[in-house]
């Protein structure tokens, strides 16, 4: 392990590598992986914190715009006096003071279909974090054609959802949910941040162990949550064989 890991490292990582099961091996798979952040909001910039702090090596950040006053109460990232200044170039200035050792690349635009085989270069897994069914579609259909694992999950309100895409053994984001809802703006639904942190959290933690093989991750399952009541329910999910995205893929392989 030494020969492995720096003495800061060890230290760093101490108590986490004190988990029943949890070994240098999945440390070493975290510290050699690379995970997009499409979306670094209350959800993926909780989701980036964890991430960092548990030891990823490289992060992706993409999102298009710059930091507003209505962001702060739930961007934990951000700071008061970053109003108006773009907010991936501050997530990672916030993600190198917490752990100078996570490598960062920062893409301020939209998630499209020009720039996606770009962003998905070099990267093991996927967090679908953004306000909008277009950029996780397009998110969607590229890391399924990649074979690229993805955490998708999104909330409103006081209530939350999340599934992981594993290509080939698991639905996708297609197969769930075909159609947009009409009823949904990206900028019109309600926010806690509380519960967009707890569910970036969770995104984390999901994201940690399909790329280590520690634990047990959902795998054709959603778990969904409504924080009023602190209701949790996961349920089983199961594949479109008619899906334009996935299931086309089978139908490749057959």
């Amino acid at each position: 392990m030494n020969r492995t890991f720096s003495e800061r490292e060890l230290e760093r990582y101490r108590r986490q590598l004190m988990l029943r099961g949890f070994t240098p091996d999945h440390q070493r798979k975290l510290k050699d992986a690379t995970a997009l952040v499409a979306g670094i909001g209350g959800l993926g910039g909780t989701a980036a914190v964890y991430l960092a702090v548990a030891g990823i090596g490289r992060m992706k950040f993409v999102h298009y715009g710059n930091l507003t006053l209505s962001n702060m109460n739930r961007q934990i990232l951000m700071k008061d006096g970053w109003i108006g200044k773009s907010r991936v170039m501050q997530a990672r200035k916030s993600i190198g003071e917490i752990n100078p050792d996570v490598e960062l690349e920062i893409y301020n635009e939209r998630t499209t279909e020009d720039n996606v085989d770009m962003l998905l270069a070099g990267v093991q897994i996927a967090l679908s974090a953004r306000p909008n069914f277009h950029e996780r579609r397009i998110l969607n259909g590229a890391c399924v054609s990649r074979e690229i694992p993805s955490v998708e999950a999104a909330m409103n309100g006081m209530e939350g959802y999340l599934f992981n895409v594993v290509p080939g053994h698991t639905p996708c984001l297609e197969c769930l949910y075909p159609e947009d809802d009409p009823q949904w703006e990206e900028l019109g639904f309600p926010v806690l941040g509380a519960v967009s942190g707890m569910l970036g959290c969770i995104m984390a933690m999901e994201a940690i162990k399909l790329l280590t093989g520690f634990g047990k991750p959902l795998i054709s399952q959603m778990l969904a949550f409504n924080a009023s009541d602190m209701e949790f329910r996961k349920f089983r999910i199961r594949k479109d064989s008619k899906c334009p995205i996935c299931g086309r893929m089978e139908r490749e392989l057959v």
